[in-house]
């Protein structure tokens, strides 16, 4: 993922969130996720830079990291906004192959053809 401060490219975004906000406020029947959401942005590989990323993010948001590397591959920070999050991730070249490693058994296995 490709990140920026851009103001051509971070206004506009900005913007949406706020015209979303306040598409939602003037539809209260429309429905938002019961348990919140968030603004995912992934950094490169923890391995690569990624942890870097992170430790910045974090400090401008004021945020302490969370270091879950050993056990799970993750490196991120999140500061929430209510139920809206705004998370960036850093994730170990060994747990993204872990992932995928898993992955290519998907479909392999079905329960409803047990016998």
């Amino acid at each position: 993922m490709s990140f920026t401060t851009d103001p051509n490219v971070r206004q506009p975004f900005v913007t949406g969130l706020r015209d979303l906000a306040d598409y939602l406020a003037r539809h209260p029947y429309l429905v938002v996720p019961v348990h919140g959401t968030e603004i995912l942005l992934s950094a490169a590989s923890a391995d690569d830079g990624g942890c870097a990323q992170v430790d910045y993010f974090a400090c401008q948001l004021g945020v302490p990291v969370e270091n879950s590397l050993a056990y799970s591959g993750h490196y991120g920070a999140v500061r929430s906004f209510g139920p809206v999050g705004y998370r960036m991730t850093a994730i170990s070249d060994h747990a993204m192959a872990r992932y995928h490693a898993a992955d290519t058994y998907h479909g392999c296995v079905t329960p409803d053809t047990w016998t």
